[in-house]
């Protein structure tokens, strides 16, 4: 099968990868970016004293983890039409990508933040600083640096979960491989363009990971 697969053609459609390449790298370079914002609300407001802030907090993250992505994909592309707000596909996208992302981030961020060790807090408060300043000056800071890593790691899967978007007409890259399938009726084609972008994007991050991992692991540095 593949011992057939026309180049030429994937070659003829390379204009269209490459923007749906650079399409995909936008959706999940913006959803990233809001799943890392909802991480630490979420994050904040989980180890937070006052229950009602942990539990809203819980029933995020719990009800994003136990549903699937594609349900959430679809309830806000059809629910929220059925309640009078009509926005693109491109930000529906982007803000389902951040809400799903952002219940594992806020468990990558608590993890960080609960290695943190109990002096260090305490010490903060014995001098006088409030939660924010607690929270912007020792804990985060701290509680980040361990959860690059983990957090790369959010994102390859974000990246790859990203081509659920085609399924609401996003232009994206799993959309572009499509169109060769569509417009050729070549499926095998489309499906090898788009997995050969999908494995750059992967190594790209996964490159990303271990240069900060080896980084860490130098001598010398905090």
């Amino acid at each position: 099968m593949l011992g057939s697969l026309n180049t030429r053609v994937m070659l003829e459609y390379l204009p269209d990868i490459w923007q749906g390449f650079l399409s995909t790298l936008m959706l999940s370079a913006a959803g990233f970016a809001g799943a890392l914002a909802l991480g630490i609300v979420a994050c904040a407001l989980s180890i937070q004293p006052l229950r009602w802030l942990r539990l809203s907090a819980t029933v995020y993250i719990d009800t994003i983890r136990a549903t699937p992505l594609l349900a959430q994909l679809y309830f806000m592309y059809f629910g929220l039409p059925r309640l009078g707000v009509v926005l693109p596909e491109v930000l529906i996208g982007i803000i389902v990508l951040s809400l799903n992302s952002g219940a594992y981030v806020a468990e990558i961020i608590r993890s960080g933040i609960l290695s943190i060790s109990r002096g260090q807090v305490e010490a903060a408060i014995s001098s006088g600083m409030t939660y924010l300043q607690r929270m912007r000056l020792i804990i985060l800071p701290q509680a980040l640096r361990p959860t690059i890593s983990p957090l790369i790691g959010q994102a390859i899967v974000l990246v790859k979960d990203s081509s659920l978007l085609s399924l609401i007409s996003v232009v994206e890259l799993t959309r572009a491989g499509q169109m060769i399938a569509i417009d050729r009726f070549m499926p095998i084609e489309g499906l090898v363009a788009t997995a050969l972008a999908y494995l750059v994007l992967y190594y790209l991050l996964k490159s990303l990971a271990g240069i900060w991992s080896h980084q860490n692991r130098l001598p010398g540095r905090a």
